[in-house]
């Protein structure tokens, strides 16, 4: 088992690897021509507005590679994924190592044989639109790759303990007595996933500024809010909160008309992790792997991946029969 995480662990992490050591060649082979402080960062119009030191440049490109690549590794490895969306996953990332590969390697071209002035600047650094399109073009071919490597390779399969059927069953409680259900869900990843994104964008902030220090930095704060949600059933219904305050789901229980326990696979069904919405379903997917699926009034389905969901879908459907006794 050991030995095939570790084979999947290298699958994952190759294109990161490979394209910091393509980055780092290039530096070194065109350093003693580029200016003191490189062009890091450009208008729309493609004209470099800011400047970075070569060896922050260079700690940089380091950092991007092993942080993204480190975590990436680890969320499909650790990760409760399986199948296709494995595979899908692994390819992901591919695509996004060859676009950031390309991206920084396009940078450093541009900036060989500029002019500086006597700060050391790089002067008249630009950087065409149409490098975007050929790094999406890469991406698309890179991830093409990843995904015929990882369809050669095996991958993980839900074993049968990882998939319960929910049968509707019940939980007896006695007149009068008041039952809850709670538990933790998430994978241990994903606060490092926001975390990292809160950081990149301090970091991005000092570089780049606001417009792009923005998206990081939002992101990694929505991510940490059901990075570690916490899944809560009782006579109100599903209550789902996260790490903060805000946001807070809750599926009244007079909405839900039954409910199952089963394996979700939030790629393939939901498109995704996170709060999903989806043409008939939504849900808080944080992994693949056991979850409650609620079917509600009107055909919609309800759904969160959390262990032990049998137990909380019995209590469910108890508290359904219940509501349905009283009226």
């Amino acid at each position: 088992m050991m030995r095939k995480n570790l084979g999947r662990a290298l699958l994952v992490a190759l294109p990161f690897l490979l394209a910091l050591v393509a980055d780092l060649v290039l530096f070194a082979a065109f350093r003693d021509r580029m200016p003191g402080q490189l062009a890091s960062h450009f208008q729309a119009d493609g004209r470099g507005d800011r400047h970075m030191g070569q060896t922050g440049y260079a700690v940089l490109d380091v950092l991007l590679f092993v942080v993204i690549g480190g975590l990436w590794t680890v969320m499909v490895v650790r990760g409760k994924f399986y199948g296709r969306a494995h595979r899908r996953l692994t390819a992901g990332g591919y695509a996004f190592a060859g676009f950031l590969g390309w991206m920084m390697a396009a940078v450093l071209i541009a900036n060989v044989d500029a002019a500086e002035n006597a700060r050391g600047d790089a002067q008249g650094v630009s950087l065409p639109i149409w490098q975007l399109a050929v790094a999406l073009g890469v991406a698309a071919l890179a991830g093409g790759l990843g995904l015929a490597m990882a369809a050669l390779t095996p991958v993980p399969e839900p074993s049968a303990a990882t998939v319960p059927v929910g049968d509707e069953a019940r939980i007896a409680l006695a007149d009068g007595e008041v039952a809850g259900w709670a538990r933790g869900t998430g994978s241990w990843w994903l606060p490092l996933i926001a975390l990292a994104l809160v950081v990149g964008g301090v970091v991005v902030l000092f570089v780049s500024g606001w417009a792009a220090a923005v998206p990081l930095l939002l992101l990694g704060v929505l991510m940490a809010g059901f990075a570690r949600p916490y899944v809560v059933v009782d006579r109100r219904g599903i209550t789902v909160s996260g790490m903060l305050p805000w946001p807070r789901l809750r599926v009244p229980l007079d909405r839900i008309e039954t409910v199952t326990s089963r394996h979700i696979n939030p790629l393939t069904e939901y498109g995704g992790w996170g709060y999903r919405i989806r043409p008939g379903r939504t849900g808080v997917m944080i992994r693949s792997g056991e979850g409650i699926v609620a079917t509600l009034a009107g055909g919609r389905n309800f759904a969160v991946t959390v262990d032990d969901s049998a137990t909380a879908a019995a209590l469910l459907n108890t508290l359904i029969d219940q509501r349905r006794a009283e009226h």
